[in-house]
């Protein structure tokens, strides 16, 4: 049998994938890299094995020509909300084509966005799983907004048209509420998104004490730029901030994931402004409100408490006269008291004086002379030892009811 040119080879090769394939197909795979170039788009699909993504199990060139690019391509981002790109699970319908010089690859003519939509999705599903697993998807929900917010910290592109639609609602409204705003510059779409929000909340979190709330917006960006705010990353600076953050992205069509972990989610920058200026115009009501309270409760405690002054004043004669008459009589109490305690008190010193009189009277000298005793003296002074008399002495004797003088006839014997 006679070798086969290449051409040969290539060209049974395609009969028989023409044959084997029979018109367009319908197929499931992953985006490895997507680029245009001119008006056509290029991609290379993949299937990963379910056990190891590092794994490839089969890989495909593909393209969308440019007439089926330029109605493809605004279809499936206006459904998706993204453009095509790399690691994106799509359904696509395929024409199977085997060119001898090019090889195989696959003619895309139809996307499903629905089926991306549900990986998308999906993804978003799983990094909120993440989020709960870990305990941080409800913390910054859980924040309490301040009474009133006038200090604002914005995320948002520099210019952009949704930072100006948003300072000027609040700087002009016509409450005539007053606020602070600060722009902490930051990319809103493409592949900067994640790093540079980030970078713009660590800023604000180094000087968290000037701010109230932070609103991340955005306006005038493309739909298809929002995959940069599905991130596990951002998502969990943004549940994590511990300020209360306010989203307004102007997506319509779903919530991206720091929608469903900030604060409050609105649809548009402009909402976001109505939505503090509301806040403030409640919190006001409120604060009216309550100052009124307290002044009628005020006037109401004040008049009761006149009353209740009155009603002493008015009682304040009885009250006196009833305390002059109790402090009367405990007065006189008390002088009773007195009178028969002293009294008690000099009836038992008279009777300890009788004491001492009779004590005193039953030593005194007429006493004892009364009992027959007599005083010897000589010389003016009384003799109490016989030995201090000699012969011939003058004695004088006193008894209780008269005195003798004698002389001494002989000395006295001890």
């Amino acid at each position: 049998m006679p070798a086969l040119s290449l051409f040969e080879l290539n060209n049974l090769v395609r009969a028989s994938v023409e044959a084997a394939v029979d018109g367009p197909v319908w197929f499931q795979a992953e985006l490895s890299s997507v680029s245009e170039r001119g008006m056509h788009c290029y991609l290379e699909f993949v299937q990963k094995s379910p056990d190891s993504s590092a794994t490839l199990l089969a890989k495909a060139r593909g393209q969308i020509w440019a007439r089926t690019w330029a109605l493809l391509r605004p279809y499936f981002e206006q459904a998706t909300g993204q453009p095509l790109s790399a690691g994106m699970k799509v359904l696509a319908e395929a024409e199977v084509t085997f060119h001898e010089l090019y090889g195989y690859s696959l003619n895309i003519i139809d996307i499903d966005p629905t089926y991306t939509l549900g990986d998308l999705a999906q993804r978003r599903q799983e990094i909120i799983r993440q989020l709960r697993d870990e305990g941080v998807a409800d913390m910054n929900k859980t924040l309490q907004l301040p009474t009133l917010i006038k200090r604002i910290a914005v995320v948002s592109a520099e210019g952009a048209a949704g930072w100006g639609d948003f300072r000027s609602q609040l700087l002009t409204n016509p409450h005539h509420l007053a606020f602070s705003l600060r722009l902490f510059p930051a990319t809103m779409q493409g592949e900067r998104v994640e790093g540079s929000i980030i970078a713009a909340l660590n800023a604000i979190y180094s000087e968290i004490d000037n701010w109230d709330v932070v609103v991340i917006i955005r306006g005038g960006g493309a739909t298809s730029d929002l995959s940069g705010f599905d991130t596990l990353s951002l998502a969990e600076h943004v549940a994590q901030f511990p300020l209360p953050i306010i989203t307004g992205i102007g997506h319509e069509r779903d919530d991206t994931v720091i929608d469903l972990v900030s604060h409050t989610r609105v649809k548009t920058p402009t909402a976001a402004a109505e939505f503090i200026i509301h806040h403030q115009l409640r919190q006001q009501e409120r604060l009216t409100s309550l100052a009124a309270l307290i002044s009628k409760q005020a006037t109401a405690m004040m008049h009761l408490k006149r009353l209740q002054l009155q009603h002493i004043a008015a009682t304040m004669p009885t009250v006196a006269t009833k305390y002059i008459e109790i402090e009367h009589l405990r007065l006189r109490t008390f002088e009773a008291g007195l009178r028969q305690a002293v009294a008690s008190r000099m009836e038992r010193e008279r009777h300890r004086l009788q004491l001492m009189v009779a004590t005193i009277s039953s030593a005194s000298p007429d006493r004892i002379l009364q009992l027959g005793y007599s005083i010897v003296r000589k010389d003016g002074k009384a003799v109490s030892n016989a030995a201090t008399i000699h012969q011939g002495d003058t004695l004088n004797i006193t008894f209780h009811e008269g005195s003798i003088s004698v002389k001494a006839l002989m000395n006295a014997e001890c």
